[in-house]
């Protein structure tokens, strides 16, 4: 059976702050770097303080006291906490929490982690728009978030009030989304995005944290790097002298807008142009990607002024995550969307629009895009076609549409597109056309768009959602479509990657030479994804293609290089590669090491050791994850199976029954269970629970393809049948599905209805003798009936 990747396990939108994506099979990145001057002389620089940068700088000190990022976290006191403790309940799913102060203190009675009521003191504020959080001490060292929040927002706007973040569900330990569960736990969570110099210090034998930081939210630091250096060079400097050249100030990162401004040089046209100095968005962007991106760490501690994938890993367009055409869905944060951007392209950085050290707006309402986009041409209703001055008029009502997470904070999407209704039309996407026009279906929102700008316009130009679309529904067309969106360098790194990834799926002789291409993309996300698609080939065939990327410059690539090639032959390696594999394990499992916290990233290395060939690190590998978290079911499915060529098939069975107890709908313990069945020879027990397998996850044609094969294995070929025409129905692409039905069909003595199988299978893999063959017998017995 197929071991399970280590995933993410929320069961909403709702998130606490900018966490992380661990599955370890998706690698996305950025494109260039962050600028950084050379190491000073005076060794390692250290972290001095928001007091000593505001001698210098009280502009910008004085612009930062007030903003989101001064205040992103802060010690609970009656400056600080916005929410009623006087003696304040909250009523939520039969259980009520009271908010309370003592002596001086700040306190809440309500369930603890062993589910009993307890007072528990509140050490911390979390945030302060439009909602706040309340962090609680644990004597392991970790500090667990609320799921209660203040709404900070005028009463007027419905804020002013206790409100739950999981306001759907009935929360109660141990489940991992309770508040003292590891799924709110700040330590791991949100703590790197809401403090400075956050030290994790993590101790795997005793499962507690020491986590440190220098200063506790998010101060000048944690942008600029650590200061010492640069307070050095500064008291150093004579009075009046003139501006040092870029590299001599001792800064770690130098940020900075660049010489120049945008200039509107065609007025036809509309847009600015960037006039200086050459600027990149790469680097101003990379800075705040740490924090304003889906992503996981790869480093610790963070090596501040590096490319945004020698440290962390950020998430791709992912189903959950993104719609198919890269607006938001789930919690993704900036990043992702504004890599997606033609601004993004063409040099805009975060702080062209956004003052970096207050965190406002540089303009108000759309004088904020009038910046660069001429209003004369685009804030008239000849461009937005609605009433100046309506909302419908705002440039964000078209081009930013908002999405509310933790129930209160609408968010708006960075990707800045055109509003397209038209695919709304053809592939359920959103659109901002329809979120105000609910009455009206997206085709006559598409009709009007043409009739407003015309068919040729950019409202109809050329998009990659229908590729990713018919990638995620496993359509037949999707091979070639993620082919060819992979290999188009006009579309942006981010959706090429995902079609890099969707097309691990499909890839085959037709579609390989586009991975092979792609592996040498100047686009580091492309070529680390790349590498992810070459892990369906045959160990073997890999090294050709993966050991060059051993030796890449981006930590990233390296790492998936190294996934890549873990099960290849030592011998298909020359010595230079096997030494060149070795340095990108070690990179690689220090990378998983960084979440040694988490039980996904030992089940990660898990997968790795067993790929390596080493049983004995895998299992442990397992077992502390399963100490971490002794309601992992992953692990528990995992370790069974790794257990099974070893005889422990009986260990393996009180696993995965225990998995069951835990989790009664778990897909991948009642498949792990059926087909342990199947090999005690207990045919009818492992069909009931392939079947349910396959009902609880029916969207994964593997589930419905093995219930069908056993289906078929215990006398009842029609039944099997039926459930393969389904799987086919959901998924037109699936090979095995395609393979199973002609062969069964032909089987029964219908050879007309498996030709057309055989032929859809022979339209996928036109390059297969074995399929062509297939077909080809088919089409005589068809043919003489």
């Amino acid at each position: 059976m197929r071991r399970l990747e280590a995933v993410t396990r929320r069961r909403s939108g709702v998130r606490l702050g900018v966490a992380s994506t661990l599955a370890l099979a998706v690698l996305a990145t950025a494109v260039g770097c962050q600028r950084s001057e050379a190491p000073p002389p005076g060794g390692t620089p250290t972290f001095v303080g928001l007091a000593k940068c505001a001698g210098c700088h009280p502009k910008e000190a004085e612009a930062y006291r007030g903003s989101d990022h001064a205040r992103a976290m802060q010690p609970a006191s009656d400056q600080t906490v916005l929410g009623n403790f006087t003696n304040a309940r909250f009523a939520h799913r039969g259980l009520t929490s009271t908010f309370f102060r003592r002596d001086g203190k700040f306190f809440v009675r309500t369930d603890g982690p062993d589910g009993k009521p307890g007072e528990f003191e509140i050490a911390y504020t979390f945030g302060v728009k439009p909602l706040q959080q309340y962090l609680v001490p644990f004597p392991d060292g970790r500090l667990q978030s609320l799921g209660i929040a203040w709404d900070t927002r005028l009463k007027a706007k419905g804020g002013q009030r206790w409100f739950h973040l999981f306001s759907g569900e009935t929360l109660r330990p141990p489940d991992p989304l309770h508040w003292t569960g590891q799924e709110q736990t700040w330590n791991y969570q949100c703590a790197e995005c809401h403090s400075t110099d956050l030290r994790k210090n993590y101790g795997a034998p005793q499962n507690r944290y020491a986590t440190t930081w220098a200063e506790i939210t998010v101060s000048c630091e944690a942008c600029h790097g650590p200061g010492s250096a640069h307070v050095a060079w500064a008291e150093k400097r004579p009075a009046g002298a003139p501006r040092a050249p870029a590299g001599r100030t001792g800064l770690v990162v130098r940020l900075g807008r660049g010489a120049g401004s945008w200039i509107v040089k065609d007025p036809q046209r509309g847009i600015a142009e960037w006039s200086g100095q050459p600027r990149s968005s790469a680097e101003e962007v990379e800075a705040c990607a740490r924090c304003h991106a889906r992503r996981r760490p790869i480093v610790d501690p963070y090596p501040y002024g590096r490319p945004f994938l020698d440290t962390h890993m950020p998430a791709l367009l992912e189903a959950a995550l993104y719609h198919a055409d890269g607006q938001i869905l789930g919690e993704v944060y900036e990043y992702g969307s504004f890599i997606q951007s033609r601004m993004f392209r063409g040099g805009v950085t975060c702080s062209d629009c956004h003052e970096p050290h207050g965190l406002g707006l540089r303009a108000a309402g759309n004088a904020v895009c009038a910046q660069c986009h001429l209003p004369a041409k685009f804030d008239t209703p000849g461009h937005h076609h609605h009433k100046t001055g309506s909302d419908a008029a705002r440039c964000v009502s078209c081009h930013m549409p908002a999405r509310t997470y933790m129930v209160v904070d609408p968010r708006r999407d960075h990707s800045f597109q055109v509003p397209r209704p038209d695919l709304s039309a053809a592939i359920g996407t959103s659109n901002a056309c329809s979120g105000c026009h609910r009455d009206r279906p997206p085709r006559w929102a598409a009709e009007q768009v043409v009739r407003w700008y015309g068919p040729t316009s950019p409202a109809r130009r050329p998009h990659f959602a229908p590729a990713l679309d018919a990638g995620r529904r496993g359509l037949l067309s999707a091979e070639k479509g993620l082919a060819t969106l992979a290999t188009d360098a006009s579309q942006p790194g981010i959706a090429r990657a995902t079609a890099l990834a969707s097309l691990r799926e499909y890839l085959s002789p037709a579609s390989l030479p586009a991975v092979e291409a792609t592996l040498a993309d100047a686009d580091p996300l492309v070529r680390a994804t790349a590498l992810t698609s070459l892990e369906t080939l045959p160990p073997g065939e890999r090294p050709r293609l993966a050991a060059p990327l051993l030796r890449d410059p981006v930590r990233a690539v390296r790492l998936a290089a190294a996934h890549a090639l873990a099960d290849a032959p030592r011998h298909t390696l020359s010595p230079e590669q096997q030494a060149d594999l070795d340095r990108a394990l070690a990179e690689l499992v220090a990378s998983e090491t960084v979440n040694a916290d988490r039980p996904e990233a030992h089940m990660n290395l898990a997968n790795l050791y067993a790929r390596l060939s080493r049983p004995a690190d895998s299992e442990s590998a397992l077992r502390t994850a399963l100490a971490i978290d002794p309601r992992f079911v992953p692990a528990m499915v995992n370790l069974a199976d790794l257990l099974r060529p070893q005889g422990g098939d009986a260990e393996g069975e009180r696993l995965l029954q225990q998995a069951l107890r835990i989790a009664p709908d778990s897909a991948e313990a009642l498949h792990a269970l059926g087909l342990l069945r199947v090999r005690q020879g207990r045919g009818a027990e492992a069909v009931a629970l392939l079947r349910r397998a396959a009902q609880r996850r029916p969207e994964s044609t593997r589930f419905a393809y093995v219930y069908a094969v056993a289906l078929h294995g215990t006398g009842d070929p029609a039944r099997a049948i039926a459930v393969l025409e389904k799987a086919h129905q959901r998924r037109p692409a699936d090979r095995e599905v395609l393979t199973a039905l002609a062969t069964y069909l032909r089987e029964r003595g219908d050879a007309r209805a498996a030709l057309r199988y055989a032929e859809k299978l022979a339209t996928l893999s036109p390059g297969d003798r074995e399929v062509q063959g297939l077909a080809d017998s088919l089409r005589r017995q068809a043919g003489s009936r």
